[in-house]
C-alpha cells in the first residue's frame, strides 16, 4: 500500500497547510488593523457612526431624515462614519459631505461587491468584518441606528452589548424610527427585561427618536459638557 495518499496522511499534510495558512492570516488581520488606525486617528474632528440598511431608496422617509442628519451632524462639527454603501449610508454622507462635512466610508469587501457611495473624504476597504466593526466603534462618539436588517441589528447589539458590559465609554445609542424599532423594543421589554435576563436600567442605554432634529438634540444634551469616545486605557 502507497502510504503517501492514505487517508490520515491527506489529512496530515492539510491540518500543518492550515496551520501555515492560518499564521500568515494574523498578518494580514494585523495589517488591516494598523493601517485602519493609523488613517482613522489623523481625523481631528469628533465622529459619530450612523448604521442603517444599503436598500433603503433614496424617496424613504428614512432615507430623507439620515441625510437631514449628516447635514445636521456636519453643521455641528462632527465627522459622519457609516460603512460606506448606498440606502441610509449614502443618504448621511450626501447630507454631511452637501455641508462641506468630513464623511468616512468603512467599506466591506464582499462577494456580491458593495459599491462605495460617491459622498466619501475618506474612504477605507477591509476584508474582515470585525475589523471593520472595531473601527466603527473606537473613533465614534455617538451612534444612530436608522432602519435596516440583519447587519443592523447586529451593528445595534454588538454595540449595546459593549456598553452594558462596560468594555466601552457609554455613548449615545440612538435609534431612528420609533414606529420601525416599537416591536423590538416591546420584545426586548417583556421577553429580556420580564424575564430577568437584562437588568431594568439596560432598557435606558439607548434613545428612540422619530426624526434627525429629534436625535440631534439628544446628541447635544449628551455632548452639552464635553465629548467622550469609547477607548478605555484601564482595560
Amino acid at each position: 500500500m502507497n502510504n503517501s495518499i492514505h487517508p490520515s496522511r491527506k489529512q496530515f499534510a492539510a491540518k500543518i497547510a492550515n496551520a501555515h495558512f492560518d499564521t500568515w492570516r494574523i498578518f494580514r488581520i494585523m495589517s488591516e488593523f494598523v493601517e485602519s488606525f493609523e488613517d482613522m486617528a489623523e481625523i481631528d474632528k469628533p465622529l459619530v457612526t450612523v448604521f442603517g440598511s444599503a436598500r433603503t431608496p433614496a424617496d424613504d422617509r428614512y432615507y430623507l431624515e439620515a441625510e437631514k442628519l449628516g447635514t445636521l451632524l456636519a453643521q455641528s462639527g462632527y465627522g459622519v462614519v457609516t460603512g460606506g454603501g448606498g440606502g441610509i449610508m449614502e443618504a448621511a454622507h450626501k447630507g454631511a459631505f452637501n455641508a462641506g462635512g468630513e464623511t468616512v466610508g468603512l467599506n466591506i469587501v464582499l462577494p456580491h461587491e458593495q459599491k462605495p457611495n460617491p459622498y466619501q473624504t475618506l474612504s477605507l476597504d477591509f476584508r474582515y468584518f470585525f475589523v471593520r466593526k472595531v473601527n466603527f466603534l473606537k473613533y465614534s462618539v455617538g451612534v444612530f441606528i436608522f432602519p435596516g436588517g440583519f447587519g443592523t441589528m447586529d451593528e445595534f447589539f454588538e454595540s449595546l452589548t459593549l456598553v452594558q458590559t462596560n468594555k466601552v465609554n457609554r455613548i449615545p445609542l440612538i435609534l431612528v424610527g420609533k414606529e420601525f424599532w416599537n416591536g423590538a423594543l416591546e420584545w426586548i421589554n417583556s421577553s429580556l427585561s420580564g424575564h430577568k435576563y437584562i437588568s431594568p436600567e439596560d432598557v435606558e442605554l439607548y434613545k428612540v427618536v422619530d426624526s434627525a432634529g429629534e436625535g440631534m438634540e439628544f446628541l447635544r444634551e449628551c455632548h452639552r459638557y464635553g465629548v467622550t469616545g469609547t477607548v478605555k486605557y484601564d482595560i
